[in-house]
């Protein structure tokens, strides 16, 4: 599995919009944070997280995976297969654009 990446996520379910970007220091590192509106009820909200994050980085929804975190808010997703510049989105969304220099 050397064309897989790794994800944290951090899930903020019941937002009025889905939304993601941003950057949370949870445990398993750097996260990123997507806000989705289903409730954390049933699995809804880590699906629409899923869904959210595989939109976000432009690749199929088929190619993202939950690894862990199905009740918590933070999650790994596995991400497989990575393309060449999807380190790169992941980053810019994360932790902002890069500033000009």
């Amino acid at each position: 599995m050397d064309d897989a990446l790794t994800i944290a996520v951090r899930v903020k379910p019941g937002a009025s919009r889905a939304r993601v970007g941003g950057r949370f220091d949870g445990p398993h590192g750097p996260a990123l944070v997507i806000a989705v509106h289903p409730p954390a009820a049933d699995g809804r909200a880590t699906e629409a997280a899923r869904r959210a994050l595989a939109a976000a980085l432009g690749i199929r929804p088929a190619a993202v995976s939950l690894r862990t975190g199905a009740a918590s808010r933070d999650k790994l997703f596995l991400v497989t297969p990575t393309g060449p510049d999807l380190v790169d989105r992941l980053s810019r969304l994360r932790d902002g654009p890069e500033p000009a220099g």
